[in-house]
């Protein structure tokens, strides 16, 4: 008998497919802005870098978001291979999309916060295969203004297509044939990231 037993996952932890200095977050867009993205490793002119735009290191959120690429406009599924560092300033530079009383203060000073910090924190129940809700969190990081422009004109190293990748899961997932679904899932393990960088993200 095997007395080793496995740690609960922590509610707040970032799982992520990363290297040394590099983390992979995935977005979804309609063709017309997925596919020349791609292709030339930079978001066309037709993306709006005013708006904000949200990221999430975790696969399989992404695939909950988007219906394995079936939804409108998110048709087009891309893994986004961005600097660590640049993910982290965005984390350092983060607030919560939430108030919590123990981190803010008051209402009012979080609605300050919000409203000057360049990027929003959700931690969103994390999904498996069937999309069925986790006990624990699944990051999603939300860029706007100067967190938005960095992303798009300095953090990107390469973006990578993976919507037949999306297709080819689901079909497993449909087939009922979890195993050959969960071995074709990009690996993600725990994300290092030092304790300034989420302290204030986790309540």
């Amino acid at each position: 008998m095997n007395d080793q037993t496995v740690a609960p996952e922590p509610r707040f932890r970032i799982r992520a497919r990363y290297t040394d200095t590099t983390v992979t977050v995935y977005q979804a867009y309609r063709p017309q802005i997925g596919l020349p993205a791609a292709r030339t490793g930079r978001f066309p002119s037709s993306w709006k870098r005013e708006r904000m735009t949200w990221i999430k290191p975790s696969f399989l959120w992404m695939m909950y978001r988007c219906g394995w690429g079936t939804k409108p406009d998110q048709e087009s599924v891309l893994a986004v291979e961005i600097t660590r560092e640049g993910f982290e300033w965005a984390l350092r530079h983060a607030c919560l999309s939430h108030h919590v009383p123990g981190l803010h203060g008051d209402r009012e000073a979080w609605q300050r916060q919000l409203r000057q910090a360049p990027a929003r924190v959700q931690w969103d129940p994390e999904r498996d295969l069937h999309f069925t809700a986790l006990p624990h969190r699944s990051l999603q990081l939300g860029l706007g203004g100067q967190a938005a422009a960095r992303y798009a004109d300095e953090w990107i190293v390469g973006i990578e297509d993976v919507t037949p990748l999306a297709a080819e899961i689901h079909a497993h997932v449909r087939a009922g044939e979890l195993d050959a679904a969960s071995a074709k899932l990009p690996e993600e393990r725990p994300y290092p990231a030092d304790g300034d960088v989420l302290a204030h993200l986790c309540a």
